[in-house]
């Protein structure tokens, strides 16, 4: 961390000279802002010798140090990363580059381990100087793809699976995040700062890991693209899990091709996670940016699930989704209702709470260094509940004293029993089994109502920027007084499919995105870094 507390000791000094930006800035050269920057942005000026990758990893440290003591987004950077980028310059000084990621800053979520010197905490000090014998295979493949690790953004406190009270983007480690586009705005969990970071260009994009929501609901947050793969899709392995049978990793960025091209790096077979063995023709990953049509929307059968919306959607979030159905339509979008026959779906804790026993023993034994000696969830447990930095009680262990309350882990009959309900309500009583009846390509929900019934069978979403609370809106606080409605503050759309459907997904949410351009015509952020790409560039 001492890199992030070296930046941050020089905020004050870049406060005073550059100042916060408010909703716009001027700049004079014809250099890309790293507000709205997408891949094709900077490997053009790259490519073309405008800038460096060092120029690059300087002006996104360089934005972190100005937000990051308000919004706390990021826990950690790559004391390496200029070294990394130095290389990477060098490479594509020879005529070699790695891909469309070749020297590109990706920030990835505190809980995908890498073997440098950062840390892999989940937000916990209980992991604070662990070591692992080896890359996450999530970040390997983005350093073959070239992308440079920057740091690891904050994280609901293990992914969000540990208090019944706490708060979206908190973690011990990391404290609050909050979200751009509203002061003291909830970040959505549990990928928070990564969605924080990705919202306003501290990196070019981000990973985050979700179980159920925490991809999807950052992203909305942020007024941007996630992309919730298929359970297998994107290995798991050294990933600080909650629960192998439904965890995910995936990407956060500002534009539909932006995560399809990460999504393209980071998707395939692992020898270190066996649900990746399951990956259709034999393991041959699609070519996403290809699916990229904007004429996509015509002719697909899209299907409704007017008994799955919730009583509690506000009017202005409902009134755009039925705005976004008629956008379809107008493209040739077949609307076909597709009623869940088991309109509510079994959420069993039981199905966590025996995954997280199993699986996060699993991921202590990998451990290489293990300063704390924790070797289950009840060494970790009883070590959170005896260091006053984790804020217990206030901040409770409710999740993992019901998890440890079961008695037994995912091995047992009665998990198996738990296992098939959820699979059964959330696949013939549910989502794939409305796609399958009614031929659909994909079923759409308002983001904030869609995570559950894919979650339970594993089944991917992607989430686009839908619009936007209207600046008169009355704000609504939780308990910890994180604002969850206010102006400007962005909401999303998301497309449902079938397993190892993302191809498709890609191809409706690229068209969708290109007809409203929702994030580019809607409000910025209440907080943007001042400093950009420009500033470091000789």
């Amino acid at each position: 961390m001492a890199r992030l507390t070296s930046l941050l000791a020089s905020a004050t000094a870049w406060l005073a000279l550059f100042g916060l930006a408010s909703c716009t800035t001027t700049k004079t050269k014809s250099l890309p802002s790293l507000f709205d920057a997408t891949i094709d942005d900077l490997e053009r000026g790259l490519s073309q010798g405008l800038f460096t990758s060092v120029d690059l990893v300087n002006a996104y440290e360089a934005r972190i140090a100005q937000v990051n003591p308000i919004l706390r987004a990021v826990n950690e950077l790559n004391p390496d990363a200029l070294d990394i980028a130095a290389e990477l310059d060098a490479l594509r000084a020879s005529g070699t580059t790695l891909g469309p990621l070749h020297g590109i800053p990706i920030l990835i979520k505190d809980n995908i381990a890498t073997a440098d010197k950062m840390n892999n905490t989940a937000g916990s000090y209980a992991l604070l100087g662990a070591k692992v014998p080896r890359d996450s295979t999530m970040a390997a493949k983005l350093r073959q793809a070239g992308a440079i690790i920057l740091g690891k953004a904050n994280l609901s406190q293990w992914a969000n699976y540990r208090s019944s009270n706490s708060s979206s983007g908190w973690s011990a480690i990391g404290g609050q995040a909050t979200g751009a586009y509203y002061p003291n705005e909830d970040p959505g969990g549990s990928s928070s700062g990564s969605g924080v970071a990705a919202s306003i260009g501290l990196a070019l994009g981000t990973l985050g890991t979700e179980t159920s929501g925490s991809i999807i609901s950052p992203a909305q947050k942020g007024n941007l693209v996630g992309i919730k793969p298929t359970v297998g899709l994107t290995s798991r392995y050294l990933v600080i899990p909650i629960s192998s049978h439904q965890d995910t990793t995936g990407p956060m960025a500002r534009t539909v091709k932006d995560a399809a091209i990460i999504l393209q790096a980071i998707a395939g077979v692992d020898k270190y996670d066996n649900y990746t063995s399951a990956i259709p023709n034999n393991g041959v990953i699609p070519d996403y940016v290809a699916a990229l049509n904007k004429s996509a929307l015509s002719g697909a059968r899209i299907g409704i699930p007017y008994n799955a919306f919730s009583v509690n959607s506000s009017a202005t979030e409902m009134a755009a989704f039925w705005d976004a159905v008629k956008i379809m339509q107008d493209a040739g979008v077949i609307i076909v209702e597709s009623n869940f026959t088991v309109a509510s779906p079994n959420t069993s804790t039981i199905v966590l709470g025996a995954d997280f026993v199993s699986d996060l023993a699993a991921y202590l034994a990998e451990l290489s260094y293990n300063p704390n000696d924790v070797h289950s969830l009840a060494d970790v447990l009883a070590y959170t509940q005896s260091d006053p930095r984790e804020s217990y009680p206030d901040r409770n262990t409710a999740r993992w004293d019901a998890a440890l309350a079961l008695g037994y882990n995912n091995t047992d009959p009665r998990f198996w029993a738990e296992l098939q309900n959820n699979y059964y309500d959330g696949g013939e009583g549910g989502l794939l089994g409305a796609i399958e009846r009614n031929s659909l390509d994909a079923v759409i929900l308002p983001t904030s109502q869609a995570a559950g019934r894919a979650a339970i069978v594993g089944a991917p979403i992607i989430t686009v920027p839908l619009g936007f609370y209207p600046v008169t809106w009355n704000v609504t606080t939780n308990a910890r007084g994180l604002v969850q409605q206010g102006p400007n503050v962005p909401f999303g759309l998301s497309f449902l499919g079938g397993l190892w459907t993302e191809e498709r997904l890609i191809s409706l949410a690229y068209a969708f995105e290109q007809k409203t351009l929702v994030r580019e015509r809607g409000p910025k952020p209440y907080i943007l870094p001042n400093v950009d790409l420009e500033d470091f560039v000789d």
